[in-house]
């Protein structure tokens, strides 16, 4: 909420205000996602216990996943992104591209690849 504070005499109106907040909240959320992936992978470097670090019922499988985590796996994580912000935040193309900081055409030739991939992987699957 600080960041918003700080960061409004900023905001110049090129873009809505809502593109601009979810930019920073995004921002904000993959940092603090990799603070805690770095912090993870600290204490597991760190762990004493060799059990633990021999047992991988920890990690889930993805054949285990249900839902649509289990097809996204196999897209990249920056089309991935493309993908939640259009159809689970149902933000505009324009909008996704000032978030992502790419440009429009770029946004949705990798939301079309992105689907194209998906639907491969589907098919492939309903057809075993």
């Amino acid at each position: 909420m600080l960041k918003v504070l700080y960061g409004l005499k900023n905001f110049e109106g090129k873009s809505k205000f809502k593109t601009w907040l979810y930019s920073i909240t995004y921002n904000e959320c993959i940092t603090q996602y990799r603070k805690e992936r770095r912090k993870r992978r600290l204490l597991d470097a760190l762990s004493l216990d060799p059990l633990e670090e021999a047992s991988e019922d920890k990690a889930p499988k993805v054949e285990e996943k249900a839902g649509l985590d289990r097809w996204l796996v196999h897209v990249n994580p920056i089309d991935r992104e493309i993908l939640v912000l259009r159809f689970v935040a149902e933000l505009e193309f324009q909008e996704i591209a000032d978030i992502m900081h790419m440009g429009l055409s770029a946004t949705k030739m990798r939301y079309k690849r992105a689907l194209d991939k998906l639907r491969e992987n589907f098919s492939d699957q309903t057809e075993t």
